[in-house]
């Protein structure tokens, strides 16, 4: 007997809440309170009043900072009533945040760090008083190396990018130590690595050279050999890419970069489809990175604050980011000690010891889920991806440049080219579009080499009903491109802020990222809450 076949998926109805919610600033009442604090008693008012007799004058507030003065169920509505114009992982099937590896938070590693235990720490506090989470800290760097391959790890840096920082400072300094530093000023990458691996060597002063793939989309080993020599200080890649193939030949370009003395560097912001199979330290990699909020789980905090992992070999050990966290003695005598970095260390690339509560929510992930856990997410975040694969290239206008016929690992960087050229209806319209249906969507890293990008990344978090009822939304905006294309164009239409026009964004004179720049920019609203008469609109500017 045959089950029945699954329904066709339905595309569900949305319109998102649109509350026309004012700036919090705005909704300020003189001597309105949250709550009553008590007064501070006479010896903490005394101990903290000498402390602030310390502080040079410039560090010091002339006058109280002007916060907002609430009650506190307004401030609850208030910030209800944003949430409510929002999307997120909660909320909506978040694919399309590729290579951004949005994948579920476990709820309860959220209530770990909301526990006391947790919250009234301090970095500063007696370590004697903190062996709990320097314990955390310690374990999970041990987990890291394992899971790299690696022989030391810091989790000090507080996102990829900052990561891919203390890559290249790391190796800036190893070759300095060997006094090649002035010898040693290129750094090689591919167009399809993060643009961060770039964009930090450039800023560490490095000429980038970019090698592009070969016509089937892989990195073109003989153009990397063409561009390696003494002058090479390291090579830095992501694999798999942004396009989601996996370079076969790796071992070859590290060995490559190798025979002419450079390192190696590898960015695994991708590696959410390879725990588990394959390891940075299998190819020979000399230093890699991890993003805590990416593959192992902690949120991403709409951009922050993320979490960055940096695995090294022994060779750049002593060059890692400080301090670290160091466990004394065996068994029950066993303590951990927070010590200085040594003095070839680049030295603190962030506060204390990372985003401490991000460390232990990828600690309880690796933790719940064990070796075998970790391997199990991998291959259905790789299933999960061919399976759209296929269901996206169903879709006429779609396409998967590169690769063709071949599997992709846990994203694919798709391509509108053939629908543009029909319809004239761009990759970046559809994404606006796919939000009046509740769906978020990326194009990719600029430049687009890749004509007309999307980028899906699945993960192993979405259901197959899921990653169906994205593709029936994706179908459906491809027919209105043919069929109403002025749905399209002028879209959104079911969301919280209507059809906006890039002018907007490209024009710093129109933005106003604080409080006091939105006062200035937008006159009437500080008169009006002053309570003063509005000034007469400006003639000119009409």
């Amino acid at each position: 007997m045959s089950l029945p076949l699954a329904p066709k998926p339905a595309i569900r109805r949305f319109h998102q809440a649109r509350w026309d919610e004012p700036v919090i600033f705005e909704l300020s009442t003189p001597g309105e309170r949250g709550l009553l604090v008590p007064a501070v008693e006479p010896g903490v008012r005394d101990a903290v009043g000498d402390v602030l007799a310390e502080l040079p004058a410039g560090l010091r507030r002339a006058t109280p900072p002007a916060l907002p003065e609430m009650a506190q169920m307004r401030v609850l509505k208030h910030y209800l009533r944003l949430s409510q114009e929002n999307l997120g992982a909660d909320l909506n099937v978040d694919i399309g945040q590729g290579t951004c590896t949005m994948k579920y938070s476990p709820k309860i590693n959220d209530q770990l760090v909301a526990t006391p235990q947790l919250t009234a720490m301090h970095p500063l506090q007696d370590p004697a008083d903190a062996q709990g989470v320097l314990e955390i800290v310690w374990r999970l760097e041990r987990m890291l190396a394992e899971i790299s391959g690696m022989d030391e790890v810091s989790l000090q840096t507080q996102g990829g990018s900052a990561a891919i920082w203390a890559n290249i400072a790391m190796i800036r300094a190893y070759h300095e130590a060997n006094g090649e530093g002035e010898q040693r000023r290129e750094v090689i990458t591919t167009i399809f690595s993060h643009p961060s691996n770039a964009a930090a060597a450039k800023a560490a002063g490095y000429e980038v050279i970019t090698v592009h793939p070969d016509a089937d989309g892989y990195p073109d080993l003989a153009a990397l050999k063409a561009a390696l020599s003494p002058r090479t200080a390291a090579i830095m890649v992501t694999n798999p890419e942004d396009t989601g193939i996996y370079n076969p030949a790796i071992t070859e370009w590290v060995d490559a970069a190798h025979a002419v003395g450079a390192l190696a560097s590898y960015d695994q912001a991708n590696a959410n489809g390879i725990l588990g199979i394959t390891r940075a330290r299998d190819a020979g990699f000399d230093v890699c990175h991890f993003n805590l909020h990416k593959t192992f789980s902690t949120p991403h905090g709409c951009g922050g604050p993320g979490s960055g992992a940096n695995a090294v070999s022994a060779a750049l050990a002593p060059f890692l980011p400080g301090p670290r966290i160091v466990r004394v003695g065996e068994g029950d005598d066993a303590r951990f000690e927070v010590r200085d970095a040594g003095p070839q260390s680049i030295g603190t690339v962030a506060p204390f010891f990372g985003v401490v509560p991000n460390l232990v929510r990828a600690y309880a992930w690796i933790m719940a889920l064990g070796a075998d856990g970790l391997l199990a997410a991998a291959e259905t975040a790789v299933l999960n991806n061919n399976y759209l694969l296929a269901k996206v290239l169903e879709i006429p206008g779609a396409s998967a440049p590169y690769a063709r016929g071949r599997r992709r690992i846990e994203q694919v960087r798709y391509s509108w080219q053939e629908l543009y050229e029909e319809t004239g209806i761009s990759s970046e319209e559809i994404g606006v579009r796919m939000s009046d249906f509740g769906m978020h969507y990326w194009t990719s890293h600029h430049p687009y080499v890749v004509p007309q990008p999307f980028t899906l990344e699945p993960t192993e978090s979405y259901s197959k009903s899921e990653l169906d009822e994205y593709v029936a939304a994706l179908a459906e905006v491809a027919r209105e491109a043919r069929e109403t294309p002025e749905i399209v164009r002028t879209a959104p239409h079911r969301q919280s802020v209507h059809h906006t026009h890039h002018d907007d964004l490209d024009d710093p004179e129109r933005w106003a990222v604080t409080w006091r720049a939105y006062l200035r920019k937008y006159p009437e609203v500080a008169a009006r809450l002053a309570g003063e008469p509005e000034p007469a609109a400006d003639a000119s500017a009409a």
